[in-house]
């Protein structure tokens, strides 16, 4: 069974990187994911190749040149857990710098495409929030790259999983091309926890069990979802945070429940009222 869990430093071919997923590196089709942790004055110069690429600001300030456009003073929060994110939509065969104002974070999820898309700039205010589930299932969603953005394959969320509650839940998976009830997605899950001794704990398996892994994840490790269901955990008095980027046969998040789980639904009556968690900040 291949590793589905890395960790910063892990499988690198890029020594300024302090992660990275590539296809070749992981077998997925589409997906590479990288972290870059930029010092203020640095700057950080590539190519999106023959990708699509969503640039996440995780943390700090910075500003982006590019042969499709500039942007100046991208960011609003201090972390990923002070505020709503900002983020840059950038189309294949695109030169890009980035140049960061503070120390910041990014991160960079690409999708391997074909077509061209017009490059845009993603703010807090245009981020749609969404109250998921119920009870102790409840968790927020950031939608940042919808199924409605204009992209080829690539969509992005952030997810917000209050201490001991369940997200990812019930059980879904999305690995069958059956539109619209399901459709064949790769996933990544980049994890943060509020505190640095905290954890999530992540299951992912398959209906015949020929994958069945439950992970321990940690601050700054990435959860490859190749197949299977995939719920989520957060440890009791620890808030967790996953950005999900994915990509797949079609432009769009339909997903099917386990059916062993799928009941749980039905009993959900009233929200967590700590959700949600974050909201949008002032400028830096």
């Amino acid at each position: 069974m291949r590793e589905l869990v890395l960790k910063p430093g892990d499988s690198l071919d890029d020594t300024e990187a302090v992660l990275i997923a590539t296809p070749e590196s992981v077998g997925f089709e589409y997906l590479t994911f990288r972290t870059r942790k930029l010092t203020r004055g640095q700057k950080l110069s590539s190519n999106t190749s023959q990708n699509e690429l969503g640039m996440i600001i995780l943390g700090g300030q910075c500003s982006v040149e590019s042969t499709v456009g500039s942007w100046l003073d991208i960011g609003s929060r201090a972390h990923v857990f002070s505020g709503l994110p900002s983020a840059l939509y950038l189309p294949i065969q695109t030169r890009f710098t980035v140049a960061a104002n503070t120390d910041c974070e990014i991160a960079l999820c690409f999708s391997r495409a074909e077509s061209s898309y017009p490059a845009r700039l993603i703010s807090p205010d245009e981020v749609e929030v969404e109250i998921r589930g119920g009870g102790n299932a409840t968790r927020q969603i950031n939608h940042i790259l919808k199924p409605e953005f204009q992209a080829q394959r690539l969509m992005v969320v952030e997810v917000y999983t209050p201490s001991g509650n369940w997200s990812s839940y019930p059980p879904h998976k999305h690995d069958v091309h059956n539109p619209p009830e399901e459709v064949d997605l790769e996933e990544i899950y980049y994890y943060k926890i509020d505190r640095p001794e905290g954890y999530a704990i992540q299951r992912i398996y398959t209906a015949d069990r020929k994958l069945d892994a439950t992970l321990t994840v940690r601050d700054g490790e990435l959860v490859l979802v190749p197949e299977g269901y995939h719920p989520v955990v957060a440890a009791h008095g620890y808030t967790v945070y996953y950005l999900n980027a994915l990509a797949g046969s079609a432009r769009s998040m339909a997903a099917s429940d386990d059916p062993d789980y799928a009941w749980v639904r039905q009993t959900w009556e009233d929200k967590d009222p700590r959700v949600p968690l974050v909201r949008r900040v002032e400028n830096l």
